[in-house]
């Protein structure tokens, strides 16, 4: 008896994996074969037409295209190199701790955004001193755009969708209209949603110009100015990214019991009162889960500064993905390229492994 019972769990076995054939082949052709392809490429100097006509024009140089990205000469380590990015890490690492401390987050969860924002914080410190330089100049201060595009997108992403589900959280006809309309948006490509702010923010025929020369005042050319020109990409972002965080947001809130808030009722709590005492305390791990989806999802922004600003102006809403895209199809400099989205790689998974953390704490 025990022999036919092993029996058939190996053959239940068997038959799972062939059912996970298929698609291991393809995850690992287009997925695991790449990425370590990408990892070879990075530790050679790879021109990308040479190499398409000769395929042994490809040099051995190790480590070189990584030294070239992320050092300088005379590189010198200050605490407050980089103001607002790193008291945004240290602000971070506070908050970790803060939850650790109320008990609203795990040891394993705490411990690995402060490691997250310790890293930033030590990463961005570095600067060339007297006489020195990158010996890639655009590479960091791409890195800082793209990590400031994060920052101010991630919280207004969060917010703003966490106020809009609290809002819409009712079982109404009208309700489930404005659901619908406010999830629209992110249906739609990042061609349309770009040509549609590109409109809005146009300083002749705009309908922010409009409104502007209505009250008087003159239209701002909001794509080429260098003060607005990342404002631009932000709130296109955050327009286009609400409907999914929306959604998470509702589905957080299905699962708080309904007499916790009929209880607010019965004790004439307000709306706001509600909103700070009871919802937000609930729904913790859902913001928490929601941020780190969002930060994962916005440092690969392409499509927006691509198209609405083309990097500028100055190459101040010049992002990573843009940057690593032009270093290989315009530049030709594949192995540059390939050590660049390796370190974006390291960036995603950091995140990657708290979205897991995240997870595992909700399931508790």
């Amino acid at each position: 008896m025990p022999s036919l019972v092993k029996k058939k769990r190996q053959n239940e076995a068997v038959t799972a994996y062939l059912f996970l054939l298929p698609f291991l082949i393809v995850y690992a052709a287009f997925l695991v074969y790449p990425f370590f392809k990408g990892v070879w490429i990075s530790l050679y100097d790879w021109d990308l037409l040479k190499v398409a006509i000769n395929p042994d024009a490809k040099e051995f140089i190790g480590l070189k295209n990584y030294v070239r990205l992320f050092w300088g000469r005379s590189m010198e380590w200050s605490a407050f190199e980089r103001p607002l990015l790193q008291l945004l890490s240290l602000g971070v690492l506070i908050f970790a701790l803060w939850r650790w401390s109320r008990r609203a987050a795990s040891r394993q969860s705490t411990i690995l955004l402060v490691v997250i924002s310790l890293a930033f914080w030590f990463m961005f410190g570095w600067a060339p001193g007297e006489e020195g330089r990158w010996f890639n100049r655009r590479f960091w201060p791409t890195v800082s755009n793209t990590v400031f595009f994060v920052a101010l997108t991630v919280p207004s992403v969060t917010l703003v969708a966490l106020v809009l589900a609290a809002a819409l959280n009712r079982e109404t006809k009208a309700m489930a209209i404005f659901r619908t309309v406010f999830f629209l948006s992110q249906v739609l490509s990042v061609t349309v949603v770009t040509l549609i702010w590109q409109i809005m923010f146009s300083p002749t025929q705009g309908m922010i110009a409009n409104i502007t020369e209505t009250f008087g005042g003159t239209p701002i050319a909001w794509l080429v100015e260098p003060g607005f020109a990342m404002a631009t990409l932000v709130i296109a972002t955050v327009w286009w990214s609400i409907g999914i965080a929306m959604i998470l947001f509702l589905a957080g809130l299905q699962e708080i019991s309904t007499e916790i808030f009929e209880a607010a009722k019965l004790d004439n709590a307000s709306a706001i009162q509600t909103f700070f005492y009871i919802t937000i305390p609930n729904m913790t791990r859902t913001i928490t889960l929601v941020a780190v989806l969002q930060i994962i999802l916005h440092f690969q922004i392409f499509g927006q500064a691509h198209l609405m600003t083309n990097g500028g102006p100055n190459d101040q809403t010049q992002v990573l993905v843009r940057f690593i895209y032009q270093t290989a199809f315009r530049d030709s400099d594949l192995g540059k390229a390939s050590a660049m989205a390796l370190f974006l790689f390291v960036i995603m998974a950091s995140f990657s492994a708290l979205q897991f953390v995240v997870r595992g704490n909700a399931n508790e």
